[in-house]
């Protein structure tokens, strides 16, 4: 009888100074579970795989109270709606290429990259450090209901397999070529016929001669989906994917509702696995291409009057789309005075490294 009393006062008095408040909260809170879509294939572990780092780092980081999901491409959302459905609410988050939604507005397209714009290093410092962030958010994502996070990049890409070689200008007259992003508008002043496949189906579309050539990423993917089978030359750089970068989507409502901890849990996991995809591809890449290369793909630089011409259509591009779309024109200036400054260091310094340490043979 005594134990009860004293157990009566000892709760009561708890209840008067909030003792027990903290804790009956804590335990009391749901557990989140969200779904992301990807817009890529499992089969593509270090694409796919990004999204799942950073899932797995929320996961860690709550402490098993925030879970997402991944779904590969298809699997719940196609491949290049992910943007769509993340917008209207279907899923929480999505991880994609920004670019891919150029059709709506080619405002989409700074997410990822440009014709002739930023590699890995000067994108991520223009996002992190020079105001991208901000920019691309405030004035475009959470006007469509979207709050974007970098969380990935391929570094510099390939230019792509083609069933002919590419020696003028006149080569690419007619040229059927899967590209997306703005790259694709650029090509078309060059006579190309451009069209964008997903990435699942883009080795058919080049056996059965629906394409003559493709891009996709570089040596490690395109090794992974088959390419060297149907098209033995390959072709560099992608001076349309100097560096793309992806982004984890998230839906805008979910994202302001989500506690000041969780926030921070998924910034830094998506931080984190910005950096592991480029490490992973920079990993992946050499001997992959060491592999390509022995098994018969023959590599072959975009000859200098195809670069000149391709870089002409892109500023003409850009001219064209920036008289009509103000955002556009405004983006695209403030990614060019910062890429100007960046390029001219890593030219002085790091440029000037790499090429000697290329002379080198052991």
């Amino acid at each position: 009888m005594q134990r009860r009393e004293m157990l009566k006062k000892v709760a009561a008095g708890a209840a008067a100074t909030g003792a027990l408040a903290a804790p009956s909260i804590a335990s009391a809170q749901a557990t989140l579970n969200w779904r992301c879509a990807s817009s890529f294939p499992k089969s593509l572990a270090t694409i796919f795989g990004t999204a799942e780092i950073a899932a797995r780092r929320v996961a860690e980081l709550s402490g098993g109270k925030f879970n997402i999901r991944v779904f590969a491409g298809g699997e719940i959302v196609p491949p290049l709606q992910v943007a769509d459905a993340v917008m209207n609410g279907t899923i929480e988050c999505g991880h994609t290429a920004s670019y891919y939604y150029l059709g709506k507005d080619p405002v989409w397209a700074f997410g990822t990259t440009i014709p002739f714009g930023m590699n890995y290093r000067h994108f991520t410092s223009w996002w992190i450090h020079g105001g991208g962030n901000e920019l691309l958010n405030n004035e475009w994502y959470h006007k469509h209901g979207i709050h974007a996070l970098l969380a990935g990049n391929t570094g510099g890409q390939m230019g792509g397999w083609f069933n002919r070689e590419i020696k003028s200008v006149d080569d690419l007259k007619g040229l059927k070529f899967r590209i997306a992003g703005l790259a694709g508008q650029t090509l078309t002043k060059l006579g190309v016929v451009s069209s964008m496949i997903p990435a699942g189906e883009m080795y058919q579309a080049l056996e059965r001669g629906t394409i003559d050539a493709l891009e996709f990423v570089g040596p490690y993917d395109d090794e992974k989906l088959g390419f060297q089978k149907v098209a033995k030359f390959y072709y560099y750089p992608a001076w349309w994917e100097a560096g793309a970068a992806l982004q984890m989507f998230v839906n805008l409502k979910s994202w302001d509702a989500l506690s000041k901890e969780n926030k921070a849990a998924l910034e830094a996991s998506c931080y984190e696995a910005n950096q592991a995809m480029m490490a992973k591809y920079d990993f992946e890449n050499p001997p992959a291409l060491k592999r390509l290369i022995a098994g018969g793909t023959q590599l072959r630089s975009f000859p200098k009057s195809v670069m000149d011409a391709s870089y002409k259509a892109a500023q003409e591009m850009f001219a064209e789309v920036s008289s009509k779309n103000a955002l556009f024109k405004k983006i695209l200036d403030h990614q060019a005075a910062f890429q100007a400054d960046s390029v001219q260091w890593t030219r002085l310094n790091e440029g000037a490294y790499d090429s000697y340490m290329g002379t080198i043979r052991r």
